[in-house]
């Protein structure tokens, strides 16, 4: 099938099909520093044989969960082979849009809040969202900041709020009968022609922080578990 490279990016490439639709090319490349792998860093630091294929496996399963529960994404179909997968066109928000669902109160959200929570603490699948800019350093903006900015309609971040917080518990219930408990995950979201929200990039290891038995499972080992 002709493709056409339309955009190159960290861990993927992006294909224009003749069909309409788009081409992800998973890489093994990984986001890291000093050649330590770290899903948060905002530059490729290493190469990880196999870590495109795996990625592309994790997403597919967890795509196909999230087709079959009736919530809109992206995903068409995939070829292991190739490690390809085929997706809808989408808009991103604004310059691309990061939303993270957090179950516990660790990482940034402890670093931020800690005088009115305690380390690991319950969150009701709270919700926040951030613009992609690295210069930045990701800046947290609200409800009524995407609105105000055009960004999005307030109709469109209650379907992305409610999808978030959907999408998540179908990932936690997963890992819950695997024996894994899921702390917080980061999704992309973008929007079809017609403007409703759907879920975009990848549903993969790097995106989410989990723990087996109250230790943080790094996420070249959730692979290995998730797969074994």
């Amino acid at each position: 099938m002709e493709k056409k490279l339309i955009y190159t990016g960290k861990t993927k490439n992006v294909y224009a099909l003749p069909n309409g639709n788009c081409l992800l090319k998973f890489k093994d490349d990984c986001t890291g520093k000093d050649g330590v792998f770290d899903p948060g860093e905002n530059s490729v630091g290493l190469t990880i044989k196999g870590v495109g294929d795996v990625n592309l496996r994790m997403s597919i399963y967890y795509f196909e969960k999230i087709n079959a529960a009736g919530i809109k994404t992206h995903y068409v179909n995939a070829n292991l082979e190739d490690t390809t997968m085929e997706v809808l066109p989408a808009k991103v928000f604004g310059k691309g849009l990061e939303v993270i669902c957090r179950r516990k109160a660790v990482g940034s959200f402890f670093r931020r809040y800690n005088e009115y929570c305690t380390e690991g603490q319950d969150l009701p699948y709270y919700v926040e969202t951030t613009f992609k800019n690295d210069a930045l350093g990701d800046p947290l903006v609200t409800k009524d900041g995407l609105v105000d900015l055009g960004v999005m309609t307030s109709e469109q971040y209650d379907s992305l709020k409610e999808q978030t917080q959907a999408i998540t518990k179908i990932v936690a219930d997963d890992l819950a009968e695997k024996g894994m408990e899921l702390y917080d995950i980061k999704f992309e979201f973008g929007y079809a022609p017609d403007g409703k929200v759907m879920l975009i990039d990848e549903v993969a290891s790097g995106n989410m922080r989990v723990y087996k038995d109250g230790e943080y499972i790094d996420p070249m080992t959730l692979n290995k578990l998730f797969f074994a």
